[in-house]
């Protein structure tokens, strides 16, 4: 093997061996993708712009945003759990982007029990981010973001409702002119948490604390080839302390004739692939449909939808 071959293949492996499932972590519905065109490209989009989503992956990338645009997803999962997403993008001329958008995850149909095993009730949970973004160009290939996210946590009991609420933040750099690959560099989750108080159901046993999200640091870059576009990134994820991890995700997708694409992808340990269709509605090219189906092992897989338009 030539030497200049050896350490990307190296950081590959490496990425995948130490990459680890981190959904028992709190803030996992943020880590899990949103959009159909990006969880079939393994949701490596630190540097790509999603359409009408671009600010979940990079806040950076909605000053590079030339209309304005809107998204929703849906997402069928194992296991009665749910998620929703939807958004809004816009440029603000002459050099910046703003968006808002909201992401809503949960599980229902949960069996709820008395402590001596009686069923009292069928409950649901419900984790909800409502996200708001500004970028800025500061050369036309140049841009920084920053998304300000408002954090909801609802968790069932038989009697009462517990709650957990709070505030987190994503920056991110983006470089992106011309025929280059783009390169960005993003911060998810930086402060994100929920601060619970427990003293309204647990009485003298309950406390007020807060539930720290770990913080990923991601490097990701695009390349074009033929009818072939690639996505890539790495991550590293923190406990604000020390280090739990590291990801590598990886996608590619496939143009035909300009308006038909198929995608396939590996990423948050999942594998995936997708299609998505491109056509007119009420201007030339303005739509956007897009499906993935997504391998999660062991619950099962998952179908995503999502409906992009821009105007």
């Amino acid at each position: 093997m030539k030497p200049v071959l050896k350490y990307p293949i190296f950081f590959l492996i490496a990425g995948m061996l130490h990459s680890a499932d981190f959904a028992g972590y709190s803030g996992s519905f943020l880590r899990m993708g949103t959009t159909a065109r990006a969880i079939a490209m393994g949701s490596a989009f630190t540097a790509e712009l999603d359409k009408g989503f671009s600010s979940y992956y990079n806040p950076a990338g909605t000053a590079f945003v030339e209309s304005r645009q809107a998204n929703f997803a849906h997402q069928s999962l194992p296991l009665n759990r749910r998620m929703l997403a939807a958004a809004f993008t816009m440029n603000l001329p002459p050099t910046a982007g703003v968006g808002i958008a909201w992401i809503s995850a949960g599980a229902d149909n949960i069996d709820g029990r008395t402590t001596s095993g009686k069923h009292t009730q069928y409950l649901s949970t419900s984790e909800d981010a409502l996200m708001f973004t500004f970028s800025q160009k500061l050369r036309s290939w140049f841009a920084m973001g920053i998304n300000v996210k408002i954090l909801y946590h609802q968790l069932p009991m038989n009697s009462d409702n517990l709650t957990g609420s709070g505030i987190g933040f994503d920056l991110g750099i983006m470089i992106r002119g011309g025929n280059m690959p783009t390169l960005a560099f993003m911060v998810q989750d930086l402060n994100s948490s929920y601060n619970w108080n427990t003293t309204s159901i647990f009485e003298e046993q309950g406390k007020s604390y807060k539930e720290l999200f770990p913080t990923i640091y991601r490097v990701g870059s695009t390349y074009t080839l033929g009818n072939f576009f690639f996505v890539g990134d790495l991550g590293m994820i923190t406990d604000q302390n020390s280090v739990l991890g590291y990801s590598i995700r990886l996608g590619t997708e496939y143009t035909y004739k300009d308006h038909y694409f198929l995608r396939v992808g590996y990423g948050n340990s999942r594998a995936s692939v997708g299609a998505g269709l491109n056509w007119s509605f009420a201007q030339k090219n303005d739509a956007y449909l897009d499906y993935a189906f997504v391998i999660e092992y062991p619950a099962g897989s998952a179908h995503i939808f999502t409906y992009a338009f821009h105007f």
